[in-house]
């Protein structure tokens, strides 16, 4: 398990980190929003130990962006405020679980665990078509067993060619899948995200184009760039 904790007290959060490692949990220190926002952009985390107050972009607008991004990790909230007011606008917010300061080591522990246990069981399941293998859970991404690193929109988009198994997904669905309700409508985001996609996927091309249709993956790609490479 790899835990991002975000807490601007240093001396908190490398206590917490160096207790967490001795249970065998990973875990990276994020001392405010900006910082967090970066490492979650960068690395996979299980689970975002979140305190509420820090500088930068709050921990309430780090947990509102995990939920945004619908990576579906779960967060825990760390605050010193025990009102039951506050803990209900933290899950409001999309927390999964609440814990006040100050707390025992073995509390977060167990309630780090639980949380794991809990996505394992709901993890959607790795998708394999055409010698692509693609991980919703871990965000991964292999052909024919070699990892391609791929930008978050890049992955959004292949995942939702995967999901239509070989079948035609128009470019206005990969925006509105993909993107969110304020993309323009009339922008080349997809054809130039898809262009890049079918780069990074490597030859033969796997991305098919389907001239005034839209995409698919092609399940029995032919060798050389053929004409799926066209847009």
């Amino acid at each position: 398990m790899r835990v991002l904790i975000v807490e601007d007290e240093p001396y908190m959060a490398e206590a917490i980190r160096d207790g967490l490692r001795l249970e065998a949990i990973a875990a990276d220190i994020a001392g405010d929003g900006d910082t967090a926002l970066e490492l979650l952009n960068i690395n996979t985390y299980d689970i975002a130990v979140l305190d509420r107050d820090v500088p930068g972009p709050s921990g309430d607008e780090v947990a509102k962006r995990i939920v945004a991004s619908g990576s579906g990790m779960p967060v825990l909230m760390l605050t010193a405020a025990d009102r039951l007011d506050d803990k209900a606008s933290g899950f409001e917010l999309g927390a999964d679980d609440y814990l006040t300061k100050p707390f025992e080591l073995l509390e977060l522990v167990l309630r780090l665990r639980a949380l794991d246990r809990r996505r394992a069981h709901n993890r959607p399941p790795v998708r394999e078509i055409a010698g692509l293998r693609l991980d919703p859970f871990r965000r991964e991404v292999y052909r024919d067993d070699r990892y391609i690193a791929l930008t978050r929109k890049q992955f959004a988009v292949l995942e939702v060619l995967v999901g239509a198994e070989g079948g035609v997904v128009s470019a206005e669905e990969l925006l509105e899948r993909a993107w969110d309700e304020n993309a323009d409508p009339f922008t080349n985001a997809v054809r130039i995200t898809v262009s890049a996609l079918r780069k990074r996927l490597g030859e033969p091309w796997i991305i098919a184009t389907v001239p005034g249709v839209g995409y698919r993956i092609d399940t029995a790609p032919a060798t050389g760039h053929g004409g799926g490479d066209r847009g």
